[in-house]
């Protein structure tokens, strides 16, 4: 592939003069275009060491308006970053609705450079595309443009120009010890970019190679692929089609097993083997606290059910004994402004625990597939799309090492309208009644065909979904925290 590239294509200036102020001129009308219609843009510059990305970066920005973009210069990972996933750091980086991200160097770093120097091992690597493919779907899917570039170089031309920045008292900081490396492994750094522009090039994000000998050359062809996947995406909001207005589904299709008809919700502790088991177990998990740390395992659980099933209490039990400067509890209700200029996965990367420590959330990713289906804040599309996002998105958490646990606390609709009447009757527990509770609770239906299909399409081996019969609270809690601790000791196990 990169072989066939003409690095002998070149611009005059004068041909260069007049075609790049031209297309400057059109960055700056169509970057205005994408604020006003809220298009997000991603631009990822990767390429050999001198290639020219920071001339261009800079005679690109130097057109637009700063507002508008932020530039992000991708180094090594920090210690703090090396404690997440590795997509983490770009995913909390992604620009929002209307602005633009460009990504000097990018999360293909992971599959060049950290391969050349065996910071990644080999066996890993298809996997690691295979995240980099679903991230950058995803995005396209949520209607960001990508516009990928691969400035490639020559050897000869490569070694000139760090022999030239190198022997510059104003430039030498910029040369490393890695991109010698990179010149002195020529052929090996080609067969890899080679393999991942060949595995990544897809039909949402393409790779536009880019002949680099000429920096002219290589300017004018990165502005103009750029110029035209921004106007493409801009077309392209013009011609959406309003998405298809289906009736809400009542009732589960024939075949579709009703998982939650399938709970035991009889089963019940009483009071005194509850307190004997809650806190043989809480001591146990304290003591699994002290491992995960030791062994840098993150730890996710993530809570849902029905209103009134007592996420709260099984939440409280849980933490009770836990040292408070290892875990955290995130509670998440609707989308901020903020969140909503963003992909709705967006929000749940920024929050994700770190390595050796616990995260705890009080609703998750699923309100896409539950309370934003039900009540129509996410189309059709948007919805059905999100189960393939949701187990693409567990499946790199546990791939880095996370162990996951879901849970659904069962209850029945008899014992729900029981403690709705509990709390409506106590002055100390009002508070926990709303307006939207009584609401959710006449489409008790729906959300029930919503959870059996969200249980059954994202219950995977690696992140499966826990059902807990909670009409009784104290066998609910006990069961949480035993889920938990087996969990994690099946991580310890196989490390």
């Amino acid at each position: 592939m990169l072989d066939t590239l003409d690095l002998e294509l070149a611009l005059d200036k004068n041909t260069y003069r007049t075609q790049i102020e031209a297309l400057m001129r059109q960055l700056r009308s169509l970057q205005k275009a994408c604020w006003d219609t809220k298009q997000p843009m991603v631009v990822v510059l990767e390429g050999w060491a001198a290639a020219g990305k920071g001339a261009l970066v800079k005679k690109m920005v130097g057109y637009m308006d700063p507002r508008g973009f932020a530039v992000h210069p991708i180094w090594p990972p920090s210690v703090e970053e090396q404690k997440y996933p590795f997509l983490w750091r770009f995913w909390k980086q992604l620009p929002a609705r209307g602005s633009i991200g460009i990504f000097y160097h990018s999360w293909y770093i992971h599959v060049l450079e950290d391969r050349l120097f065996e910071r990644v091992e080999a066996a890993q690597v298809p996997m690691v595309m295979q995240h980099i493919n679903a991230f950058e779907r995803q995005l396209v899917d949520d209607g960001v443009a990508i516009a990928k570039f691969w400035i490639h170089l020559s050897q000869k031309e490569l070694k000139k120009r760090l022999k030239k920045y190198a022997s510059n008292s104003l430039e030498s900081w910029r040369v490393r010890p890695e991109d010698w490396q990179q010149e002195k492994n020529y052929d090996q750094y080609v067969a890899l970019a080679e393999e991942m522009l060949i595995h990544t090039s897809t039909g949402s994000a393409p790779w536009t190679l880019v002949e680099g000998d000429c920096q002219r050359w290589a300017r004018v062809k990165v502005l103009t692929q750029l110029v035209a996947t921004i106007t493409e995406a801009l077309d392209r909001l013009h011609c959406q089609v309003p998405p298809p207005s289906l009736p809400p589904q009542e009732h589960l299709s024939p075949g579709e097993p009703n998982l939650l008809a399938q709970v035991d919700l009889t089963q019940n502790l009483s009071k005194s083997e509850y307190k004997k088991q809650l806190s043989r177990e809480q001591v146990k998990l304290r003591k699994l606290q002290l491992s995960i740390y030791e062994n840098e395992i993150p730890v996710l659980i993530l809570f849902e059910g029905w209103d009134a099933a007592g996420k709260g209490g099984a939440i409280k039990r849980l933490t009770d004994i836990l040292d408070p400067r290892s875990y955290k509890v995130n509670a998440f209700a609707a989308p901020t402004d903020e969140e909503k200029a963003h992909h709705y996965l967006w929000r749940f990367w920024r929050r994700l625990p770190m390595a050796g420590t616990i995260g705890i959330f009080d609703r998750s990713w699923y309100g896409r597939v539950l309370v934003e289906r039900v009540e129509g804040f996410a189309t059709e599309n948007e919805w059905r799309r999100a189960y393939q996002e949701i187990n693409e998105f567990e499946a790199q958490l546990t791939s880095d090492g996370y162990v996951v646990v879901k849970f659904w606390i069962h209850i029945s609709s008899e014992e729900q309208m029981k403690r709705f009447e509990e709390r409506q009757n106590d002055p100390f527990k009002q508070y926990k009644l709303t307006e939207e509770d009584w609401r959710n609770r006449e489409r008790w239906s729906l959300y029930e065909v919503a959870v059996n299909q969200a249980i059954q399409r994202t219950s995977t081996p690696t992140a499966p979904w826990t059902l807990i019969p909670a009409n009784d609270k104290y066998f609910a809690r006990v069961k949480v925290i035993q889920t938990v601790s087996q969990a994690i000791v099946r991580e310890l196990k196989r490390r």
